[in-house]
């Protein structure tokens, strides 16, 4: 499955620096549900297959892959926060650390999307400042060119 970055990008950008979680942390299948739901309809759907052709490369590099590693953190998040064993879901809980409360979590998903969405907004205007670079992308596909939400409100372009 090709995707806009590994599973080890991801990792190296979307989580703090000595956070120790195994490789199999973050799938392809991950990243590739994160990226079809959040970068696709920004760029379109001929631009990501180029880029996945290997296309772009410094644009990939420096505008989409820590938007695609935020985006797919944000996307499993909610499955770290918890395990599923033979006794059924549970938090993980230690000597050394106790599971963060429901507001905790909803402020790191928070803060994840709001940084995801301010690197992917970057990128849209990269895109359309040097849209003739790009011939596979098309503005009127971009969907922050018809609707953003900014501040709790939807703006319908």
């Amino acid at each position: 499955m090709k995707t806009l970055v590994t599973p080890l990008q991801v990792l190296k950008l979307a989580f703090a620096e000595g956070a120790c979680l195994p490789p199999a942390t973050v799938t392809e299948a991950d990243i590739a549900a994160a990226e079809h739901r959040y970068i696709v309809p920004v760029i379109g759907p001929a631009l990501y297959e180029r880029l996945l052709d290997g296309a772009y490369a410094d644009f990939r590099a420096d505008y989409l892959a820590a938007p695609a590693a935020l985006f797919t953190r944000l996307t499993l998040q909610p499955r770290l926060d918890v395990r599923t064993g033979q006794c059924g879901t549970s938090a993980p809980k230690s000597d050394t650390g106790q599971p963060a409360d429901e507001e905790a979590r909803r402020a790191l998903l928070r803060t994840l999307r709001t940084e995801a969405r301010a690197m992917l907004r970057r990128a849209a205007l990269h895109l359309r400042t040097h849209a003739d670079e790009f011939p596979e992308y098309n503005p009127s596909r971009d969907i922050l060119n018809r609707c953003t939400t900014d501040g709790g409100f939807v703006q319908i372009r």
